[in-house]
């Protein structure tokens, strides 16, 4: 199961900053997911409405939505984790790093993307799952999202991995909606650009109103509005060393 989503305790208190239709709904939905598949007692009420608020609320389509998680999950993380022996290769490019929390406490991942050299998409696919399962089980107590900041400088066409994106996409939008707070894109080269246009249709559009490019000039006005300067890396003017994932 999604790290953090213990089981639930019979009842839709926890959600205490949903409304009344919210909490209504996680009802009706509990009710149907665990009729269809028993192991959906296992989770939480947040995590069920976090793959509601995905599918705009409409209990049909996020019930479908999460039974196909679950049965992913169970299939593609049999034994509840990914270890780090089948991702060898994404961990040596060294290429996603851990450090501090944004104004709203939310988690700060930071991604070198021109380290990214492209494997085979299951390995890729299994990196995605262990560096979100990583980030979460970091997530203070209350905290549903993280944010990313990923630094595109130096991108050329080794690093570009179009299938490997693809599949990426597709877990975070599919198997871990409502996860993602905020994206900042910064020092996107031309040729970064150009694959982006071939991945943007595949985001959703809850998705795509969550990533930000930052211009070169106001990089650090930009990320100061949302991070305090205490915790944004060194790189950018802050006071936090990274820390790659594997390690935090």
């Amino acid at each position: 199961m999604d790290p953090k989503d213990g089981a639930h305790n019979g009842n839709v208190d926890e959600l205490l900053d949903s409304d009344e239709v919210e909490k209504s709904k996680v009802g009706i939905m509990r009710a149907r997911v665990e009729r269809e598949d028993p192991s959906a007692k296992d989770v939480d009420n947040l995590m069920l409405r976090r793959f509601l608020r995905a599918r705009e609320l409409d209990i049909d389509k996020a019930s479908n939505m999460f039974l196909k998680y679950l049965n992913w999950r169970r299939t593609f993380v049999p034994n509840g984790f990914i270890s780090e022996s089948e991702i060898t290769k994404n961990i040596e490019h060294n290429k996603l790093f851990m450090q501090g929390r944004d104004k709203l406490g939310r988690p700060i991942v930071f991604v070198y993307a021109a380290r990214h050299l492209p494997t085979t998409v299951e390995e890729v696919k299994r990196y995605v799952v262990y560096t979100l399962d990583k980030i979460i089980s970091r997530m203070p107590s209350g905290q549903e999202k993280y944010i990313t900041l990923t630094d595109v400088e130096g991108w050329g066409y080794a690093n570009t991995d179009i299938r490997g994106a693809l599949a990426a996409l597709s877990i975070l939008q599919d198997c871990y909606p409502e996860r993602l707070g905020k994206m900042f894109i910064i020092n996107a080269p031309y040729i970064f650009m150009a694959m982006w246009k071939v991945i943007y249709p595949f985001i959703d559009s809850k998705t795509k109103k969550k990533i930000v490019f930052v211009e070169k000039k106001k990089q650090l006005s930009t990320l100061l509005e949302e991070i305090d300067e205490s915790q944004l890396p060194e790189i950018f003017g802050g006071k936090l060393k990274l820390v790659p994932i594997q390690e935090a």
